[in-house]
């Protein structure tokens, strides 16, 4: 995610300088680091997966492996008839268990062959109780069907998060940390990643675009037609989407044969040439992290001023503002945050330093942005707003303050503090250790340390886990120190 107001900073900073503008199974997730405390156990089939920050999120006792989405929807009426199979398996028995569902209408449930009883709870808890209980370690489907008008899911500390209407009258579904579950049932936590599949059936003269790769559209013969959208490369929920407008869309391929499929919305034709840049981003971005790790690439361009942009899997959408800088931190965001995906909330630095940083390797590398001046700068201007806001575990409602400014500035001084080669080792090496699989900073915090060779205890402990300006020796390391 790229909030709009690190646009502006990045701008700033630009002219104070003067500057011009291998896969891994599932097992790589990996047990707590030794100083990260296990989540506390959740009874199997209840509501909330354990994420401190958002306890009723998310459901434990099963793991969801896949979703196939179906969806109709008329931009005229406003009205989503959706039915989605949720493929699982269940890591313990289950008499009963829950999907989350925000607003819909719920008509029908079967699991397995045979119907089952559901009822909803509070906010957006759908209790569903199968004809028999499901054994522990069997394979399941759930096949829900619904229908209503689609609200947004909650309001976000940037705005808006889930089913958003667009100004030339079709919709989308974007936001974090909530965005899924406004258009279909989910176990909605970022630790439970799945296939994701979607067939979306609109009026002609509408278009659809999503997730992963695309297979070609269907013509109903109706007056309607069913696009058709398949993400085979395992996907947290905050980050599938759907678009629907009457979208101008360009194809292409990378030199590696990955299929580049954008889609501009009515009013955002002109940000083709923002786009234009991708194949340069990612080709950078790989000599960085290591081999680009999604099915697809490519973007989505609302003509909409939402307060963020948001690195959808492997097709980002963007805000009407986005430019340059934002396509670069939203597919970093393709290494650090979709195929490496945070355990829980609090480690979202993983996610948006990472990606605000590699807007500052963009600029070095291309624009020749002198970064130990860039980031003297930056600390010379600085403010206790800044040093207050703490990197991990920083509260609920508070993951997306400080990451973008603060984040970049402690991810130099780390470059600093452990040099080149064991910083360059890090960027790579992580990615391709927990590609495909969840993560914590903990867990990373003992990466570095073991790479680097010493423990850097303080150093992580003054910049990430502090909410005070670190002390000099940890401000200024290495060449920093005039």
């Amino acid at each position: 995610m790229h909030h709009r107001t690190a646009v502006r900073v990045l701008c700033l900073t630009l002219a104070a300088t003067g500057l011009a503008a291998c896969t891994v199974s599932r097992t790589n997730e990996g047990s707590p680091a030794p100083d990260e405390a296990p989540p506390a156990a959740q009874a199997p089939g209840g509501d909330g997966a354990g994420d401190p920050y958002y306890p009723e999120d998310g459901n434990p006792g099963y793991d969801v492996t896949a979703y196939h989405v179906q969806i109709t929807y008329d931009p005229g009426t406003k009205a989503l008839q959706g039915d989605t199979l949720v493929t699982a398996k269940a890591s313990a028995e289950l008499p009963e268990f829950n999907l989350d569902l925000q607003g819909l209408e719920v008509s029908a449930v079967t699991v397995g062959d045979a119907e089952a009883e559901f009822a909803r709870e509070g906010d957006h808890e759908l209790v569903i109780t199968p004809s028999s209980p499901v054994a522990e370690g069997d394979t399941f489907t759930t096949r829900v069907r619904y229908d209503g008008v689609p609200e947004a899911a909650r309001q976000g500390s940037l705005g808006e998060n889930g089913w958003q209407l667009s100004s030339s009258g079709g919709a989308f579904a974007a936001g974090e940390p909530h965005s899924a579950t406004s258009w279909y049932p989910a176990n909605d936590t970022p630790k439970d990643k799945a296939t994701f599949k979607l067939d979306a059936r609109v009026p002609n003269g509408w278009s659809v675009v999503s997730n992963g790769v695309e297979s070609p559209a269907t013509p109903g013969g109706d007056g309607w037609t069913t696009y058709h959208w398949n993400e085979p490369t395992r996907i947290a929920t905050y980050l599938t989407t759907v678009g629907i407008d009457k979208w101008t869309f360009e194809r292409s391929t990378l030199p590696s044969g990955t299929p580049v499929v954008s889609a501009y919305a009515p009013g955002a034709e002109d940000k083709k040439s923002v786009e234009s840049k991708l194949p340069e981003i990612i080709a950078f971005l790989e000599t960085k992290f290591g081999p680009y790790p999604q099915s697809a690439a490519g973007g989505i361009y609302i003509n909409e001023n939402i307060g963020f942009s948001l690195e959808t899997q492997g097709r980002p959408i963007y805000a009407a503002w986005a430019e340059e800088p934002v396509v670069v931190h939203e597919n970093a965001h393709m290494w650090w945050g979709n195929s490496v995906t945070v355990s829980e909330w609090k480690d979202i630095c993983l996610n948006e330093c990472f990606a605000s940083y590699a807007q500052w390797l963009w600029d070095e590398a291309k624009y020749g942005a002198n970064l130990d001046e860039q980031y003297r700068v930056e600390v010379a201007r600085s403010t206790d707003d800044l040093w207050s806001g703490k990197l991990y575990d920083m509260g609920a409602g508070n993951e997306f303050g400080a990451v973008y400014e603060k984040g970049p500035l402690a991810l130099h001084a780390l470059r600093r503090e452990i040099g080149e080669d064991a910083f360059n080792k890090v960027l790579k090496d992580w990615p391709t250790k927990h590609r495909d699989a969840n993560a914590s900073w903990p867990q990373f915090e003992k990466f570095v340390s073991e790479i680097a060779g010493r423990d850097l205890t303080d150093f992580f402990e003054a910049w990430f886990r502090d909410d005070t300006q670190p002390a000099d020796e940890y401000l200024y390391p290495g060449p920093l120190r005039k």
